[in-house]
């Protein structure tokens, strides 16, 4: 193994993030709100799914909704009510959420939501599939909307760290190291590691921290995505992560 550094990547935390986007398109009406919205939407669109079975609909009612949900947001006019003043984007979401739902409380509508037209590539038959996996929950569904959506950052940021790896033919130690990133193991485990990359121990601790680096560095970027300022970072991370907890 020549070379073990992890992928590296140029990093412009808050290079025009997608949610600043939003909210500069808001407040001058310049391009690419919509889009950035459009692409925000898509990523995180699963915790508002389970939102809505989580108040007791139906899988089928819940898709309509969602995508009519979705429709409505992204009409290019719904950016006038965006505003710096909403802050995190998945608290906005949630808000906008709750506003529509209380307004479909008439189930005769349901015909109506969304012209048989799908706004956003939503696969509606993993939803269901992960809502279903799911184990019984107490908590309140704000709650599990906060712990969904933690979740699925995390998702986004091993799926973009993976794609990192293979794009530098690194696959096989990305899936081999991936499980040593919680945390610190067992010096067995580091040399049974070792062993099947054909590697020393001591390199493949050197491989774990670079992992583990480039990890937190893509957490903060995605992160960034979704908040008004860099002074949030910070405070996303240690919100989302105690959301995981609770």
């Amino acid at each position: 193994m020549a070379d073990s550094s992890a992928p590296s990547q140029p990093q412009t935390l808050f290079a025009a993030t997608r949610w600043t986007v939003v909210l500069k398109a808001a407040r001058n009406s310049t391009d690419g709100g919509h889009e950035a919205l459009a692409r925000l939407c898509e990523t995180y669109w699963y915790p508002l799914y389970a939102y809505v079975r989580r108040q007791g609909r139906s899988p089928h009612d819940a898709q309509d909704l969602t995508q009519e949900f979705f429709a409505r947001l992204l009409e290019k006019k719904r950016l006038a009510a965006v505003s710096p003043a909403k802050g995190r984007f998945r608290s906005f979401l949630l808000a906008s959420l709750k506003n529509f739902l209380s307004d479909e409380r008439d189930r005769d509508r349901a015909q109506k939501r969304g012209g048989g037209k799908s706004f956003l590539r939503l696969d509606e038959r993993d939803a269901e599939s992960r809502y279903r996996l799911e184990p019984a929950d107490n908590a309140t569904a704000d709650k599990l909307f906060e712990r969904r959506w933690a979740q699925a950052l995390i998702e986004n940021v091993m799926g973009r760290l993976r794609e990192e790896y293979l794009a530098a033919d690194k696959g096989r130690v990305f899936d081999r190291l991936k499980d040593f990133m919680a945390g610190e193991t067992s010096r067995s485990t580091y040399a049974d590691a070792a062993a099947e990359l054909g590697t020393t121990e001591a390199n493949v601790k050197v491989l774990v921290h670079r992992l583990r680096k480039r990890y937190r560095e893509l957490l903060r970027t995605e992160i960034a995505q979704t908040v008004a300022s860099p002074s949030e970072v910070e405070d996303e991370v240690r919100y989302l992560f105690a959301a995981l907890g609770d």
